[in-house]
């Protein structure tokens, strides 16, 4: 399986443990000042894109020393960072893509960039947001496997769509049987699993499937 990991510029104390995801397979992807990051965690990137507005020429400087491939993009442009970063690793053609330091910070950026799995989705790759409290996808019509995750207890279902048909829940807490979701309701937010797996189901709608640690609820 390859897998590319990407990591932005937001709010650092957002991060996990990198090294968690830095499997033999995994290619490394930094935007702007994510590539710091990356280098803070031990880890150095495979590429480093950007416009570099929010580190110094110190920073810019040793990033040239220790990164093989450095591309610098105007201030200027129609693309955010973190996009340009998404494309290059849809390029890739990885199994799987996790975002980091895309959460946290300005909400601008935070909502825009978590509506970037749209774009993964629709390459049929799946992309996973990952912060120290939440794993974020996107997922479409469809049966889909849920497994236990001590670190990110809580689940919930939120509609991206006016609606969410035939939504079944099996092996939650809170169970739903072809229930219908209407954009905005709160009903399927906040359950949790009663074993080591679950599925959930629906017909109809897009789903973003938010997973959070025990203690921010």
């Amino acid at each position: 399986m390859t897998i590319v990991g990407i990591v932005g510029g937001g709010p650092e104390d957002k991060l996990p443990d990198l090294h968690l995801y830095n499997e033999q397979n995994v290619q490394w992807i930094g935007a702007d000042r994510g590539s710091l990051y990356l280098l803070n965690q031990g880890i150095v990137p495979d590429y480093a894109m950007g416009d570099f507005d929010s580190i110094s020429e110190d920073e810019k400087a040793m990033l040239h020393r220790k990164v093989n491939q450095v591309d610098t993009y105007p201030i200027e442009k129609d693309q955010t960072d973190l996009e340009i970063a998404v494309q290059k690793a849809i390029e890739l053609k990885p199994d799987k893509i996790y975002l980091f330091g895309v959460t946290g910070g300005r909400l601008d950026h935070e909502l825009v960039n978590i509506q970037l799995l749209y774009q993964l989705s629709g390459q049929n790759l799946r992309g996973i947001i990952v912060d120290k409290e939440n794993l974020i996808e996107l997922k479409r019509a469809g049966v889909h496997i849920v497994e236990y995750d001590e670190n990110y207890e809580n689940i919930s279902l939120i509609p991206q769509t006016p609606v969410i048909k035939n939504l079944t829940l099996k092996n939650f807490y809170y169970p739903l049987t072809n229930a219908t979701l209407e954009f905005g309701t709160t009903l399927s937010t906040s359950n949790r699993l009663i074993g080591k797996k679950g599925t959930f189901s629906f017909d109809e709608g897009i789903l973003l499937v938010v997973r959070s640690d025990a203690v921010h609820q």
